[in-house]
């Protein structure tokens, strides 16, 4: 039998043994492993793929670079088309003409 003192250093899941029950796992709970494992395996995939590249370290580190240098190109252009796109348009999205 448990006594009044031992009652007082038990925790919630303690407790709830006790009685028979147990806490409801939260879909937190099993999803951040599962989402952990997939990120890791991501890691570890690309890992392997960039040592077994057929590319030497130099063409592929410019490769990358070029392609980062075209994407950051690319979202700047995209950024000016949609704020020409905004400064064009007026108040509650009316078109502003200028004569």
């Amino acid at each position: 039998m448990v006594n009044f003192n031992n009652l007082k250093k038990l925790d919630k899941d303690d407790l709830l043994h006790l009685v028979g029950l147990e806490t409801r796992r939260d879909t937190v709970d099993t999803l951040l492993p599962v989402v952990g494992a997939f990120a890791a395996g991501i890691l570890v995939g690309a890992g392997l793929g960039l040592l077994l590249a057929p590319k030497s370290g130099n063409q592929l580190r410019d490769d990358l670079r070029q392609r980062l240098h075209s994407g950051q190109e690319y979202l700047s252009n995209a950024v000016g088309r949609s704020s020409e796109g905004a400064a064009q348009t007026g108040p509650q999205g009316t078109v502003s003409r200028t004569a």
